[in-house]
């Protein structure tokens, strides 16, 4: 524990190797299909992720999502930003 009562900083942790870090990204849940039908939404399990930020705490990683989903409409795709361990 740190001054007050606060967690260790997150670069302790990262020089002994206890820390998990996450990467965070963007990425469509759905994409269109084509076919003799028309066009429908089906959901895009192997969509392209673009990386946003890596080597975050949990916290951060958090943030950054949510300050993503302020500033932008997930769309009819509903792109969204998430996070995982690396």
């Amino acid at each position: 524990m740190g001054l007050k009562g606060e967690p260790r900083a997150r670069e302790d942790d990262m020089k002994t190797g206890t820390a998990e870090s996450y990467r965070v990204f963007v990425r469509n849940w759905w994409r269109w299909a084509h076919d003799d039908t028309g066009r429908r939404l089906v959901p895009d399990s192997g969509a392209r992720k673009t990386t946003l930020g890596r080597g975050m705490t949990d916290a951060e990683a958090l943030a950054m999502c949510r300050e993503y989903a302020a500033s932008h409409k997930p769309g009819p795709l509903s792109r969204r930003a998430e996070y995982e361990r690396e």
